[in-house]
């Protein structure tokens, strides 16, 4: 039985501008066939499972010929498999989409299409250019700016001209001096309003706005790289009124995300909305342990324990929800005991359960909760602890100067490593693409160790929760900030005064550089 193929747009980068149906088809796939432009937020989206193909298509070089890759489509839907094509933008907007389809078309595979927010239109936005605009045109043109070399452009720019609508041109950066020129020698005013806009809605987005007859000179000036799009027409004069994303609290800001993919979802919001591009690159995953009798006789007893101790959000999870449905222990057992929890995150995932803790310690962290529990617990109470195998011996060590407490620590759940086979983090950091990575364990830590054996780890910046997260960080010489609490906006706040910093710090580097 055939396959099928999905043609996926992208987007323009923005992993939020990513379609959620083009998200849900994607989970699915088996293979996934994708291009260079595809964001790393999408791309960090591909099932573990899937087989990748980079045919690594972008403006003037293409990894895989386009003949190759319509028969790798054919290929594998014929081998009965789920394949998406992923590609940046929108599949149909001189993406080549129409021709990938003639193929299967001719085989009777079936497709579909799952349109993209094309870059032409998302760009401008995320620049404060609208493409249109009643007060200064009532159409937008859609061109492409590639042309072979040495060859004349195929194009009409004098009817392009007399429209006196939007020009957006795509993939025209080296072609940047003869798109103006050409405009120009068709009778287009000199003083004309353009820009140029690099790597839109992403960290590394930058924008020149000047005119038809200045704008190859500035971007020559200050350097700018494909992929970019060209804008021409008077609505470029409102991209600095109406201009948001790069007032946003983190623009600019690329933060690398470790914490395991179930737990992610909240702080990549959180940072987000502050205009940082989040990069989800889970260096641990959590998993419950396999059968182990000391789980089943600590169930078996649950009314005898006086408190039981949650660590971390992780720990909530496994216990309630996966061991004690594995071993059909009603929740109700619990009712006799106190219930402790470490940190505000720990304390939601029991509140989503309908379970309010009675100590959650001033300070996050083992010490200061085995302390306070120490404080607390009445004369031969019994305690269980269930964690992680690999956690750390902190709240163990600080319970000990109770020795007539009974304290059961118990591993529920394991800590495996992860390495992306998608996203090469290591030469982002190296090119600073990549301006800070977040940590919430020392796990944490060690997993994004394992999968990036090779970096230099004195040219990571870390934002970390906990004093044995940022000791671990210090520990392979990075550069290390700490959250004054073990909560997502205090996290977030130092995100944002690390930005501040360096953004200051260029500033001064800047004026004296000016003034050598």
């Amino acid at each position: 039985m055939n396959g099928k193929v999905w043609l996926i747009g992208a987007g323009p980068g923005d992993p939020g501008l990513f379609t959620l149906k083009g998200k849900k088809v994607l989970e699915q796939a088996e293979v996934v066939v994708y291009d260079s432009l595809v964001g790393d937020g999408v791309l960090s989206m591909v099932p573990k499972e899937a087989e990748l193909i980079n045919v690594g298509k972008r403006a003037g070089h293409h990894l895989v010929p386009q003949d190759q890759i319509n028969e790798i489509l054919l290929k594998k839907a014929l081998e009965g498999k789920r394949v998406v094509r992923l590609k940046g933008g929108d599949p149909f907007l001189f993406g080549r989409g129409g021709e990938e389809l003639e193929l299967l078309q001719e085989h009777r595979i079936p497709f579909e299409v799952v349109p993209g927010v094309t870059s032409p239109i998302a760009v401008p936005a995320y620049n404060g250019i609208p493409v249109t605009h009643r007060d200064y045109c009532s159409s937008v043109h859609i061109i492409t700016g590639h042309k072979k070399a040495g060859q004349q452009y195929n194009i009409n720019f004098k009817a392009l001209v007399e429209t006196k609508g939007t020009l957006v041109f795509l993939m025209g950066v080296t072609a940047l001096g003869d798109i103006c020129s050409s405009l120009l020698d068709a009778g287009m005013d000199p003083d004309t309003p353009a820009a140029i806009l690099q790597q839109g809605t992403t960290a590394g987005q930058k924008k020149i706005v000047a005119t038809v007859s200045t704008l190859k000179a500035e971007a020559d000036r200050r350097g700018i790289q494909t992929p970019a799009i060209i804008v021409v027409g008077g609505v470029c004069e409102v991209a600095d009124r109406f201009a948001w994303y790069e007032h946003m609290p983190l623009f600019g800001y690329k933060v690398l995300l470790t914490r395991p993919k179930e737990l992610v979802s909240a702080m990549s919001a959180k940072l987000r909305r502050l205009g940082a591009e989040v990069l989800e690159l889970p260096a641990i995953a959590i998993a419950p342990v396999k059968e182990d009798d000391k789980i089943k006789e600590a169930l078996d007893r649950l009314e005898e324990y006086q408190w039981i101790v949650f660590t971390s959000p992780s720990g909530v999870r496994i216990f309630l929800d996966d061991l004690m449905k594995k071993y059909k222990t009603d929740i109700r057992r619990l009712g006799n005991a106190k219930i402790a929890a470490l940190g505000s995150g720990t304390a939601r995932e029991l509140g989503r359960r309908g379970l309010i803790p009675d100590l959650i310690p001033e300070v996050y962290d083992g010490r200061s909760l085995g302390e306070k529990l120490a404080e607390v617990c009445e004369k031969g109470a019994k305690v269980l602890i269930p964690r992680a195998a690999i956690g750390s011996h902190e709240i163990i060590e600080a319970l000990g100067t109770r020795t007539d407490l009974q304290i059961t620590d118990l591993a529920t759940y394991d800590t495996l490593y992860e390495k992306s086979r998608l996203i090469d983090a290591a030469k982002e950091f190296e090119q600073g693409k990549i301006h800070c990575a977040v940590f919430t364990s020392a796990s944490t830590v060690k997993g994004f160790v394992k999968a990036l054996p090779e970096l230099d780890y004195t040219k990571v910046k870390a934002a970390c929760i906990g004093k044995q997260t940022k000791a671990a960080a210090d520990a392979f010489g990075m550069e290390t900030y700490m959250a004054p609490k073990a909560e997502m906006d205090a996290l977030a706040d130092l995100i944002v005064e690390m930005k501040n910093r360096e953004t200051a710090k260029d500033t001064v580097r800047k004026m004296n550089g000016d003034n050598k």
